[in-house]
């Protein structure tokens, strides 16, 4: 039974999981995708040349995001309840936004990629961090 003050969990949990569908569409699509979508001439290159590391790291970020998903719907009632399920959502949430704020720091660690890329899976990071944020203080008494 979904929590009554769930909304936002259960906003968060579609959010990570359309990230990982992403994900994995990137991995299906081969190469291309992984140009549209940013990963950087690189990976694009190495999934081109059939080396499994890109296909490995994105389904690795895939189940991570799935898992992120899955507590999400717990915290929202709609899975049973997972361990240390307050820690774990308020850790995604602080990887979320963390990951939104680390705008300029993510461009000189990860060269290879577009201002673009950067601006917008940073906008992207920060909005679900903060659906995360809203969703953890909305449903906190229940988590």
């Amino acid at each position: 039974m979904t929590e009554p003050s769930a909304h936002f969990l259960l906003a968060a949990a579609a959010l990570s999981a359309a990230a990982a569908a992403l994900h994995i569409a990137c991995i299906a699509g081969g190469p291309d995708w992984y140009r549209a979508l940013g990963a950087g001439e690189p990976m694009a290159r190495m999934a081109a040349s059939g080396s499994w590391y890109p296909a490995t790291v994105t389904g690795a970020i895939s189940a991570v995001l799935l898992v992120w998903a899955a507590y999400a719907l717990a915290g929202a009632g709609v899975l049973p309840r997972l361990p240390w399920m307050r820690a774990i959502l308020c850790a995604i949430t602080a990887v979320y936004v963390a990951r939104g704020l680390a705008f300029v720091p993510m461009m000189f660690l990860m060269p290879g990629r577009s201002l673009v890329f950067w601006g917008w899976s940073s906008a992207i990071c920060m909005g679900i961090g903060i659906v995360h944020v809203l969703g953890v203080r909305q449903a906190w008494a229940s988590l």
